[in-house]
């Protein structure tokens, strides 16, 4: 969704507003409106998230599984319905076995990697298959979700929130 028209249509309405008043109003009006477009930007999604959050705990009242996910993505606000359910019953494909293996390097902060070689050891895998598994896991999880690879913004929020 697009937020650009509703903020161009508060944009002319104001503007619009202060024409009656004069040819110095409009300016100062056209000038206030400039300034405006993030406040306007961050209302609006604000007043979405709240929207999601309500159809969210009105499925949740009704019995359904479902929930309403807002994502932003530069400019661009969409709305989602996912079934949560379904979501987490369908685990990732298992990585592929083949004797195809591509090497490289990876650079980790040293207290990511001590992180890891904890997380490895707690689950009784090496850090190599643990590595191979949670990246596989994040990989199919994005192409779930709809997140295409390569998209232009990768930074992204989830989770869920109850008023």
């Amino acid at each position: 969704m697009d937020l650009t028209p509703h903020i161009e249509s508060l944009r002319r309405s104001l503007t619009a507003a202060a024409a009656p008043a004069g040819e110095d109003a409009a300016r100062t009006a056209e000038l206030l409106t400039e300034s405006l477009d993030a406040g306007a930007r961050l209302a609006l999604m604000e007043a979405l998230s709240e929207a999601a959050a309500e159809i969210t705990a009105g499925l949740d009242q009704a019995g359904s599984s479902a929930s309403v996910d807002l994502r932003v993505r530069g400019k661009e606000v969409d709305l989602r319905v996912t079934d949560v359910e379904a979501a987490e019953a369908a685990p990732p494909p298992a990585p592929p076995v083949d004797d195809d293996v591509a090497r490289i390097t990876l650079r980790l902060p040293e207290s990511l990697k001590e992180d890891v070689e904890k997380a490895a050891s707690g689950d009784g895998a090496s850090v190599n298959a643990w590595l191979v598994r949670a990246i596989n896991n994040a990989v199919h999880a994005s192409r779930a979700s709809g997140q295409q690879s390569g998209a232009k913004y990768s930074q992204r929020i989830t989770g869920y929130a109850r008023a």
